[in-house]
């Protein structure tokens, strides 16, 4: 008689009991209680020091876009106003690039990144976005305030003698980077679920950055939502305020966003594929390829002004701003209008992308809303939810991790 046979392991279940054993180790030891203490404290002074970042960002956008042609007596930009200001953005950028630590931060066509920035750097990092950010470069603020917040969270854990392991070091400047960009999405949930994504952790590491990312982000909202209303300063963000009443939302409005928003990340990976190439190119010759991209990105702005009769800020800056004009009125855009701010916008995007500084997320939520705005004739599809299923891209990818797990915790 034959004896049964032993049932095969199952690896899932084996895994299951070893992650949750290392999950606890790391939540009870000393050493991680220590960082999440120092987490909610360094979240105060991070968060101030991005308000008021953020605010001089705004302040000088508005300055250079609004302010000074009205002083000129033009009611809104002339079609050549971007020439001359990114032609200084592609200078600055290109001399900080060149000359300072740290390069002014990582090249936006690779994506976002939770580390890499240090105190040293950070001069170089906050000269680089001013240059770039309020001059007209169609990029947004989330990557140079998740640098700023990581290096300052590494800066001030120093000064506060806070432990200096490499696992201490991640969770800082995971929480410092959160702490940053708490506000700039409208929720700092959103952004706090963002920097998670792209720190590429998984398993026990990502519940492990999840406690100090979501305790300095609220923190951080905090702070920026005080401060705002004391000081009746504005720092930007992605709040929309769209036409009501709304109108309903129905199946056919669901189902049609769902092929929307996938074709439209879909078209989006060729422009951060030549957003690459761009970069490998631009860093031949870093000053005075940057000078070129970001007058070839000018020239984008000025063309669509020249066709459109509009404002060549449709296609310069974040499209922050512009968004919310479109979510509350998107019948003032004619499809004229939507195809030239999507292939001129999209074209100064990749050349941003692959030679200035800044983020990827806003100009892509911008190009996603325009797409669905242009999609919103389909049949039973809202215009509503068209431009907000298409704004619903995802951010680019990070580039992959060293091991697939993005490292210990």
């Amino acid at each position: 008689m034959t004896e049964p046979s032993a049932q095969p392991s199952d690896p899932g279940r084996e895994q299951q009991p070893q992650e949750a054993d290392r999950l606890r180790d790391i939540l009870r030891a000393p050493g991680y209680l220590k960082v999440l203490s120092f987490s909610a404290l360094i979240g105060i002074p991070v968060s101030l020091v991005a308000f008021w970042f953020l605010v001089g960002l705004h302040k000088g956008e508005h300055l250079l876009w609004v302010d000074l042609p009205h002083a000129l007596g033009w009611d809104a930009p002339p079609w050549w106003w971007p020439l001359p200001l990114l032609l200084v953005a592609g200078l600055g950028v290109g001399l900080v690039a060149a000359r300072l630590p740290g390069a002014g931060g990582h090249i936006p066509a690779s994506g976002l990144h939770t580390g890499g920035s240090t105190p040293a750097t950070l001069p170089g990092i906050l000269l680089a976005a001013a240059a770039s950010l309020p001059f007209g470069a169609v990029l947004g603020p989330e990557a140079p305030l998740i640098a700023l917040g990581g290096g300052l969270a590494l800066l001030f854990g120093g000064l506060a003698r806070a432990p200096a392991t490499p696992q201490a070091t991640v969770l800082l400047g995971a929480a410092g980077a959160a702490a940053a960009i708490a506000a700039i999405f409208g929720n700092p949930l959103i952004a706090a679920v963002l920097l998670i994504e792209v720190a590429g952790v998984g398993g026990p590491q990502l519940f492990a950055v999840m406690l100090p990312a979501l305790l300095s982000s609220g923190i951080g909202a905090l702070v920026f939502t005080g401060f705002g209303r004391w000081t009746g300063l504005q720092t930007g963000s992605l709040g929309l305020e769209l036409p009501t009443p709304f109108p309903p939302l129905d199946a056919a409005d669901v189902l049609w966003t769902i092929p929307v928003a996938l074709g439209i990340a879909v078209l989006l990976h060729p422009a951060l594929a030549a957003a690459q190439r761009i970069a490998a190119y631009v860093s031949a010759g870093v000053i005075p390829r940057t000078v070129l991209c970001a007058v070839a990105a000018a020239a984008c702005a000025a063309l669509y002004s020249l066709i459109t009769g509009r404002t060549p800020a449709d296609v310069a800056l974040s499209g922050q701003a512009t968004l919310g004009r479109l979510a509350a009125d998107p019948h003032a855009w004619g499809v004229g209008a939507l195809v030239a701010v999507l292939l001129l916008k999209g074209a100064a995007y990749t050349l941003c992308l692959g030679s200035l500084r800044g983020g990827p997320v806003f100009p892509a939520l911008f190009l996603g809303a325009a797409a669905g705005a242009l999609l919103a004739p389909l049949p039973g599809l809202g215009l509503i939810p068209a431009v907000g299923g298409g704004g619903a891209r995802p951010p680019a990818p990070p580039p992959p991790v060293a091991g697939g797990r993005g490292g210990e915790i």
